[in-house]
């Protein structure tokens, strides 16, 4: 059920971290921690989604944002992190707030298994009156295993805690109609459908990891979880309250009124694309009527690896996401199936089972107010926002 005193917040590396000297940013942190300890004493319970370990230790090791690689940036994670959660122990300690650290990885996300134990663990740590520090676990992750930007992890943890608002704060105002620097830019206050918006925009600050697109994309997967989103610049007194409390300028991302179940929003919400698979037209109207599983007869194309248990994309033989679903088979095991349809499963990989490789009720239809997954910065749309 959604708690309508439940909020997370997303801070973005360069509101905590000076982006020439590489340390942290003490009054807006002590800013932010004490406008959420006004908000605990009104009866809220926050969460917080954190960046700026990486940047904090690389001074550490002696690189800087621009030369860093991956190891750099692995070995700066494992300095920055004490520091990090220091800076907030400290600061906390002067308002009373307890915090505990919670380092996640795309796995956390990604398995159901470990989605509901990092859930309760969270909804634990809120029952005893803490305030969770979330961020990824920067030191031992690669790019083909890390969720990538905070914005999508902290929309997931709002789905995953089942948070009324999901704050974002950034370096600027919030979404405009086209880059706001050109002539006659419009500032959007109110968004519905995020889908007009999702023309990619260049800006990606020098130390964080994604720009205004992925603050679409996350608020397109709050609002689909029945949580509103947020967008405003940090750079305020009380920047997560008067936010809240409409007391200043921001995009606000209207949650839907009727939002997925649980396990749905954690079937289509993915943070990174395990596999996929393109169907026949008879599949396609299967998925479209509700009518009945994809067996193997419905495949004509196995894409990526997966293994079982997986969640893999759907398509039609036009290109059209259609579906996501979690799999019965590995995709070693689907291609085996599908080239040999006459031959019975057993047979085939060795045990009994149903030829059906995603059941009904392992499957959610993908409709308009789900950003399809694709390359958008090919697919613009006419709608520029700025980070």
């Amino acid at each position: 059920m959604i708690s309508d005193k439940r909020v997370v917040i997303k801070l973005g590396s360069s509101l905590l971290t000076d982006e020439k000297r590489l340390m942290v940013r003490w009054a807006f942190m002590q800013r932010v921690v004490e406008d959420i300890a006004l908000l605990r004493d009104e009866g809220y319970e926050v969460i917080v989604c954190s960046s700026g370990a990486v940047a904090l230790g690389m001074r550490m090791i002696g690189v800087t944002p621009a030369t860093a690689g991956l190891r750099d940036k692995q070995a700066a994670a494992a300095c920055g992190m004490p520091l990090l959660l220091n800076a907030y122990k400290q600061v906390g300690h002067e308002h009373g707030l307890d915090i505990a650290q919670v380092l996640v990885t795309l796995g956390d996300f990604e398995d159901h298994a470990r989605f509901l134990n990092t859930k309760n663990t969270l909804h634990r740590l809120l029952a005893a009156g803490i305030v969770p520090i979330i961020n990824e676990n920067d030191t031992i992750t690669t790019e083909e295993i890390r969720v990538g930007d905070n914005d999508r992890l902290a929309a997931k943890v709002a789905q995953m805690v089942e948070a009324r608002h999901l704050v974002i704060l950034t370096g600027v105002d919030g979404l405009y109609d086209r880059n706001p620097d050109e002539p006659g830019a419009k500032f959007v206050e109110v968004v519905d459908d995020a889908s007009e918006y999702i023309e990619a925009t260049a800006g990606i600050s020098t130390l964080g990891s994604g720009g205004m697109l992925t603050k679409i994309q996350a608020a397109n997967m709050a609002q689909n979880a029945g949580c509103t989103t947020l967008i405003a610049n940090g750079e305020a007194e009380d920047p997560i309250s008067s936010v809240l409390k409409g007391k200043r300028r921001c995009t606000t991302f209207i949650a839907h009124s009727e939002p997925t179940d649980s396990w749905a929003a954690w079937l289509t919400n993915r943070l990174q694309m395990a596999g996929s698979i393109v169907v026949t037209d008879s599949g396609a109207e299967a998925i479209a009527t509700g009518t009945r599983p994809i067996d193997r007869g419905d495949v004509v194309e196995v894409r990526g690896k997966f293994v079982k248990g997986d969640v893999v994309h759907i398509y039609d033989q036009q290109g059209v996401e259609r579906a996501r679903g979690m799999t019965d088979f590995s995709s070693d095991e689907t291609e085996i199936l599908v080239r040999n349809l006459e031959i019975p499963v057993e047979q085939l990989l060795g045990y009994q089972s149903r030829a059906v490789l995603v059941e009904s009720n392992n499957m959610v239809r993908i409709d308009d107010r789900h950003l399809p997954w694709d390359d958008h910065e090919n697919k613009p749309t006419g709608a520029i926002a700025a980070e």
